[in-house]
């Protein structure tokens, strides 16, 4: 396994794949790896000759009061856990390779990817994270691009981009991996509290309450989302920042639930931001 810094590196490397017509596969990453971000490489493995996956932890995409500093940080381990997962090359850029003082470029995205869910409550994330993905995918050149679906709001915004801009790369989204009790795994996790993490599975609960009500035959948006509503609101420690019943493909709101919509949240616990969803 490699693990490179500089885009001119990743590039040379890369034609070397290419001109042996090896298919390569991506995963792109801020760092502290958990089982989810393995079943995407796992994906990439069994799909491609070559895997590459990147850690980055990109300023773009965090807001001036968000958790940038707080992020956790765990590059050896991330690094040993890849390792033994036979990836390829790991692509580590640093901040002065990512953004040098002359950097004066950023993907704006619009439409519907962006109205609801996370937008509002997270102005300009998303063209940090379209701009980052853009220029990872601009050194990496893959053939696919492995993405989870705990990040829905980021898939749709990927996949939006990737057509817009004609890039040469096909998305994979790969389902959301979960912990015993239904927590999604996510890096913020291991920043709750003892009490917090008992509390949060009762996200995951609340989506199956709303969805088991749909398989009994409501599809109006508002009684079952007030259902779910009513589930997190018992715990007190959580406070809720958004819930919405939306298309799963173009993010646009359900007027009826059915097969197709996607039921997404994000909540605050322990000051820690986490977000989940199911599709129907």
């Amino acid at each position: 396994m490699k693990t490179i810094v500089n885009p001119a590196e990743v590039h040379s490397l890369v034609r070397q794949w290419r001109q042996a017509k090896k298919s390569i596969g991506f995963v792109p990453t801020m760092g502290a790896l958990h089982e989810g971000h393995m079943e995407l490489v796992r994906a990439s493995r069994r799909q491609n000759h070559v895997s590459v996956v990147s850690i980055y932890v990109n300023p773009l995409q965090f807001g001036p009061h968000e958790d940038f500093s707080q992020y956790p940080r765990t590059m050896e381990k991330d690094l040993e856990l890849l390792r033994r997962e036979k990836v390829q090359l790991v692509y580590a850029p640093t901040n002065l390779e990512m953004y040098p003082k002359v950097f004066s470029t950023e993907i704006k995205v619009g439409g519907p990817v962006v109205k609801g869910l996370c937008a509002p409550f997270r102005p300009g994330h998303f063209n940090g994270v379209a701009t980052v993905v853009a220029k990872l995918l601009g050194a990496v050149q893959p053939n696919r691009l492995y993405l989870g679906q705990k990040d829905a709001q980021q898939v749709a915004v990927l996949k939006r981009v990737v057509q817009d801009l004609n890039m040469d790369v096909t998305p994979v989204v790969c389902p959301i991996v979960r912990e015993h009790d239904g927590l999604a795994m996510s890096s913020r996790n291991q920043r709750l509290t003892l009490e917090g993490r008992k509390i949060a599975p009762v996200l995951f609960r609340a989506l199956k309450v709303g969805k088991s009500i749909v398989d009994l035959g409501e599809a109006v948006p508002e009684k079952v989302l007030e259902e779910i509503r009513k589930v997190i609101t018992e715990e007190r420690k959580i406070k809720l920042q958004y819930l919405e019943a939306v298309d799963a493909e173009t993010l646009e709101p359900s007027k009826k639930i059915g097969s197709g919509t996607m039921i997404a949240l994000a909540a605050y616990l322990d000051n820690v931001r986490l977000i989940d969803n199911i599709v129907l």
